[in-house]
């Protein structure tokens, strides 16, 4: 028996509109996350949480297997270690990173006019039953992007995010626990080094 197509009555736009008004009326958003990363022999997974605020405030709070932070208020973003005493500070235009375009999901998103080609992924499996999968090409980082895939629940909460870079590696993040709208203070964004922990300005990694 042959497998069974993708099924025809699944309308891409709609589901990028659904998701589109979902997150556009959201004015912040707290989830759980995990990271994980494949490329050039090196496998990692994190998990911690993240916190978002319209427009453009986020922190990711990493909890496990190291401690450690990415913060932006919008302008700057901060990359702080504790165990190096040492946080890096870039300003957000500058920034090349694969956490920043999540900071700016609430309030803005336009995921057909962000995602070129946006279809249906049939040959990836969801992680929940009920799911949808769709991939498609970001036309802001085109040149170190080679495709996003997003996981999209049946109540229009995007569950799973992975970038295939172009050099094949893989990044994924994972959300779970969501939490809309709950009142987050503009105080969580805000970052001071606290003593002897040395300020280094410039680009940063993961």
């Amino acid at each position: 028996m042959s497998a069974p197509a993708a099924n025809p009555a699944v309308d891409v736009h709609a589901i990028a509109r659904a998701v589109d008004d979902h997150y556009n009326q959201l004015k912040t958003l707290q989830t759980e996350f995990t990271e994980s990363y494949r490329g050039a022999g090196v496998e990692r997974t994190e998990s911690g949480s993240l916190w978002l605020k319209k427009p453009g405030k986020m922190r990711w709070e990493y909890r496990s297997p190291r401690e450690k932070l990415f913060l932006s208020d919008g302008k700057d973003a901060w990359f702080y270690l504790p165990d190096d005493r040492q946080v890096r500070r870039t300003s957000v235009k500058k920034l090349d990173d694969l956490r920043s375009p999540l900071g700016f999901l609430l309030g803005k998103t336009r995921l057909e006019k962000e995602l070129d080609g946006l279809s249906l992924a049939p040959d990836v499996a969801p992680l929940a039953v009920g799911n949808t999968v769709l991939r498609g090409v970001p036309k802001a980082m085109a040149d170190r992007i080679r495709e996003v895939t997003l996981e999209i629940t049946p109540d229009h909460r995007i569950s799973r995010i992975q970038f295939e870079e172009a050099d094949e590696s893989v990044t994924e993040y994972r959300f779970s626990q969501q939490q809309e709208n709950a009142a987050i203070p503009d105080q969580r964004f805000k970052f001071t080094a606290p003593p002897g922990v040395e300020v280094i300005e410039g680009q940063f990694g993961p």
